[in-house]
């Protein structure tokens, strides 16, 4: 099994339209899909950042992120390739409140040590 973690920096006047959005359109739509590991969106809690070199950023902390189950790497860039073709993901990223409103994102691959 492959877990990819997702992490985006969405801009902050956009990111309760983004949060309605993806409840609403994209995970119902994600959900037929693959399976959605859990989604989860930032509560505005200050992010605690420890270590050797603990570097904050100028971007700032993620604010949004979900984990996917996918078989294997070809399975995941699969489902991200069937996406340019897919008119039912043109309908729901149509309704996007601003599509770039991404100021970073962010996937690692992982594999589940339990």
């Amino acid at each position: 099994m492959l877990f990819e973690i997702r992490d985006y920096t969405i801009e902050k006047e956009w990111f309760n339209d983004y949060v309605l959005w993806a409840k609403t359109y994209f995970l119902p739509f994600a959900k037929k899909r693959i399976n959605v590991v859990g989604f989860w969106a930032d509560l505005d809690i200050p992010a605690e950042i420890d270590g050797l070199n603990p570097i904050i950023t100028v971007n700032g902390q993620p604010n949004v992120t979900w984990i996917a189950r996918y078989k294997n790497k070809k399975e995941r860039d699969e489902f991200y390739t069937n996406l340019k073709s897919d008119n039912e993901w043109a309908e729901v990223w149509g309704k996007h409140p601003k599509q770039n409103s991404y100021i970073h994102e962010n996937s690692r691959f992982f594999e589940s040590l339990t």
